[in-house]
């Protein structure tokens, strides 16, 4: 297949690219390279080093005999040059991982929530748009989040995507249907992923666009298969406060004698998911595309879940870091259980990969290899949902006035 991942010089993204790309693909990048720009705003820097994304193509063709085609397009300002790329190229799928990904950067100022608005949402209906106008019929593959759910307790399992309903109709009598599963996103970044949803049901039910999204959990690790192949086909990590997920956080601060930033009680229970497991699932949703009139088919892209604390004291047994309690930024429960319904890729063949000490130990191998990398002054997340929470937020870049335990 010829397929278009747009936003592939990401965390997600790369990964994904040499993964299509090993599998035999003509594969093409459409990214702005507005992460790279990010890391410059924040002062911060990928804890891995990283090439110009002209440089790691160039590596993967050497070392494969593959080429990787990169096209420098912002899908969310130069809706003209995407469409015409569309009619040109005519792209079998498109991986859209294009928007601004993080939760806490979504939140520090209202610049940065406009931004994330911007991006996200008018990247996602250019695209929509550009498919219909130039009548390719590619499918779409979304990336999406687990965190348009919301974080409630419901004492039921989420089930991917639709929520069946009973209804009383005006007869007095009872009819069925399914809904959305009802969104309750926990930040504006969480916000465009719900809004997307509504997009892509609009677009399927009236242009017959076939779109998969993928409702993806927290993605840890570094190394997948194709990344290993040469040291400058290395992954992205990210451990600062606004895109450092937080797993990778733990296993970087415990590389670098760090304490072990757990936010509030610790007992935010997210859904988890290893890199590989993450490109193996774009593959799978490929395979299995819906047919044009269907309705949008939705993952659950994820394989375990854990509560943060749990997270941290795995880590610390594995690691003898120490644990700091620290004023939690967001505006969420301080406890939650998540049940998570994830059937349809398990039935499509995937083997999860799950939270094993010699997985753990890799990332911290990482973390250790490149520590002298890190500025120590990037690692507390200090991104506030609302002011009253900002006022209790500790910003002690050392942890040294943190209440720790051993």
């Amino acid at each position: 297949m010829k397929i278009a991942v747009l936003g592939g010089d990401g965390f997600c993204g790369w990964p994904t690219t040499l993964h299509l790309s090993d599998k035999g693909h003509e594969v093409h990048i459409l990214d702005n390279l507005s992460r790279r720009w990010i890391d410059t705003e924040l002062g911060v820097q990928s804890l891995t080093p990283m090439d110009s994304i002209q440089e790691r193509t160039r590596i993967w063709h050497q070392e494969t005999g593959r080429r990787i085609h990169f096209h420098l397009i912002d899908i969310a300002k130069d809706y003209e040059i995407l469409k015409r790329w569309l009619a040109e190229h005519r792209p079998d799928a498109i991986i859209h991982f294009a928007e601004q990904r993080a939760a806490p950067y979504s939140m520090k100022s209202d610049r940065h929530k406009v931004y994330t608005v911007n991006n996200n949402v008018s990247g996602t209906h250019n695209l929509l748009s550009a498919m219909v106008e130039t009548g390719i019929d590619a499918h779409l593959v979304h990336l999406g989040t687990m965190g348009v759910y919301g974080y409630s307790t419901v004492g039921a399992a989420i089930p991917e995507g639709y929520l069946p309903v009973r209804i009383a109709t005006m007869d007095g009598a009872e009819a069925e249907q399914e809904i959305l599963y009802p969104t309750r996103p926990g930040s504006v970044y969480h916000m465009t992923k719900s809004l997307d949803q509504i997009l892509f049901q609009f677009y399927a039910q009236n242009d017959g666009l076939r779109i998969t999204d993928l409702h993806q959990g927290i993605v840890w690790g570094t190394h997948t298969e194709q990344t290993r192949r040469h040291p400058q086909l290395i992954n992205r990590f990210d451990y600062d406060g606004d895109y450092g997920t937080v797993l990778n956080r733990f296993l970087i601060q415990a590389a670098i004698d760090y304490p072990l930033t757990v936010h509030g009680t610790g007992g935010q229970t997210r859904a988890f998911i290893h890199i590989q497991d993450s490109v193996r699932c774009i593959e799978l949703a490929l395979s299995d595309a819906p047919k044009a009139g269907d309705r949008v088919r939705i993952f659950n892209q994820m394989t375990e879940t854990h509560r943060v604390r749990d997270l941290a004291e795995l880590v610390s047994r594995l690691t003898g870091a120490r644990i700091a309690w620290l004023p939690n930024p967001r505006k969420e429960a301080p406890e939650n259980d998540l049940v998570v319904k994830n059937e349809q890729f398990l039935s499509l063949g995937l083997n999860p990969t799950t939270l094993r000490e010699g997985l753990l130990e890799e990332v911290v191998d990482v973390a250790r290899k490149f520590a002298y990398r890190v500025d120590r002054s990037r690692i507390p997340s200090v991104s506030a949902w609302t002011r009253d929470i900002a006022r209790k937020v500790e910003r002690d870049p050392e942890g040294k006035a943190l209440k720790s335990v051993s």
